[in-house]
């Protein structure tokens, strides 16, 4: 019975996780196919959550384009890189590469290069 209850929460938690469209300058995650995208993430200044900025060579105006929204253009939180990083194997994507790249004289932040299964 535990493993019953636990299997329907862990299916609940999945739907609702997903319930909410996530998308990147107004294309959908699903909609995105291409082989590599590349994540970053941006600290948040008041929460202790994280902006993550998707490339997947898309042409923007703008840095702030980037990030991962929701359907209210709203920009989703994540509690890190990694936790985006997990987020992307559902839509099919495994981590391929991590490199840093510097972000002033003294600090580095990574970025993962995800490949499509």
């Amino acid at each position: 019975m535990k493993k019953l209850i636990l299997a329907a929460a862990f299916v609940a938690c999945f739907g609702l996780s997903r319930g909410i469209a996530q998308n990147v300058n107004g294309v959908k995650l699903t909609d995105i196919h291409v082989d590599f995208v590349q994540i970053r993430a941006t600290k948040s200044f008041l929460a202790d959550k994280q902006w993550i900025a998707l490339e997947y060579g898309q042409k923007v105006g703008d840095y702030s384009e980037q990030y991962i929204r929701d359907d209210n253009d709203k920009k989703l939180g994540f509690n890190s890189a990694i936790d985006a990083v997990n987020k992307m194997k559902a839509y099919g994507y495994e981590l391929f590469s991590v490199y840093t790249e510097q972000v002033s004289s003294d600090s580095n932040r990574p970025v993962y290069v995800l490949k499509k299964k």
